[in-house]
């Protein structure tokens, strides 16, 4: 598939996601609301109108972030961070005073509000629950990556700082040292990781997340070696768990789990473009470049990415990731025009 190909499909992923019917229960998507899976939707979007200059994605995000500053933003946790990432870019791109005052606002609750855990963690806190002491994989993509960018749109050396500390925090308490794979979550309360599982999508927002933040940061030396290291020990053993047919199951160690494609799109991304920018050895390509073709085998005619599976708490047993039903979400779409992007990056 070629760079034209790729980017037709991933507009009807888009397509597909922004025109979902939000009473249908069985189509767990809506665009209007801000929320972790549109904000990953969107920081592709902008990903794909960098390399089309198609004018109509860069008015739909104005648009779409116009109304939701008209309309008052929700509260601010975690997941709710996620949608600021691309602002921050479009901020760049219009030097519209009004969305650098957002981020601005948002990147300093980061800083003086959050909530935070024992050593400093960014509490997981989310619209559903406070998760006191408790330290999950996703926040390093929904929430870190932004205030990273804020710190080099700033100058801010706080910022950048405190998004260095995080990501080598999250990799000293998720990050299986026997494995490389990472567990879902951390408690301070009780120090222990759960169910000790090795969930797939969690996984994957650390694979996604770090090439984003090299590149985003330019963090160097040491802590550089240090990011790249744990993505190269990670990846080393998800390909030695990826399928034949290019995918990986929900749980990464458990052949008997389903096999799921956000977490395939996640992986996929992050291979393909740590690969790209020289983050990790090229003879990963052929794993990443597989993912993406596993990918685009379970995107529907109408844009419908199957096989995902359904938002996912933190479980303390295998049984509770395996019993996560299967339906269309906002997020699969979204991970998939991800690993879009990188299709076309390869062409």
């Amino acid at each position: 598939m070629n760079a034209q190909e790729s980017g037709l499909l991933l507009e009807r992923v888009f397509e597909r996601m922004v025109s979902a019917n939000k009473d249908n229960d069985n189509d767990h998507m809506d665009f209007d609301e801000w929320e972790w899976p549109v904000g990953v939707a969107l920081f592709a979007l902008f990903k794909y109108y960098r390399f089309t200059d198609k004018q109509r994605y860069l008015d739909f995000m104005v648009s779409w972030f116009d109304r939701q500053l008209d309309k008052g933003l929700p509260p601010k946790n975690v997941n709710s961070v996620a949608p600021l990432l691309t602002l921050a870019h479009i901020y760049e791109l219009t030097g519209n005073e009004r969305y650098l005052a957002t981020c601005r606002e948002w990147a300093d609750w980061i800083i003086d509000g959050m909530p935070r855990t024992q050593e400093g963690g960014l509490q997981h806190i989310t619209i559903i629950a406070d998760n006191e002491e408790q330290l999950w994989d996703d926040t390093l993509f929904m929430t870190v990556l932004f205030l990273a960018k804020m710190g080099e749109i700033l100058d801010r050396n706080d910022y950048r700082e405190e998004a260095e500390y995080q990501f080598l925090l999250h990799i000293k308490y998720l990050a299986d040292p026997a494995s490389g794979l990472w567990y879902h979550g951390w408690t301070f309360d009780g120090r222990h990781n759960f169910g000790k599982t090795l969930w797939a999508r969690g996984n994957c927002w650390y694979t996604a997340g770090v090439v984003e933040y090299l590149e985003i940061s330019g963090v160097s030396g040491a802590v550089q070696r240090h990011l790249r290291q744990t993505l190269e020990t990670q990846v080393k053993q998800l390909v030695k768990l990826q399928e034949p047919d290019g995918m990986w199951h929900t749980l990464l160690a458990d052949p008997a789990s389903y096999v799921e494609t956000s977490a395939t799109a996640g992986f996929g991304f992050g291979i393909l473009k740590g690969v790209r920018k020289g983050y990790l050895d090229a003879s990963y390509f052929e794993a990443g470049k597989k993912a993406a073709e596993a990918v685009i085998s379970h995107i529907g005619e109408d844009g419908t990415v199957a096989q995902v599976s359904y938002g996912t708490a933190i479980g303390m047993n295998d049984q509770h990731y395996k019993d996560i039903p299967i339906c269309p979400t906002a997020y699969g779409q979204a991970l998939t025009m991800m690993i879009l992007t990188e299709a076309i990056e390869i062409g």
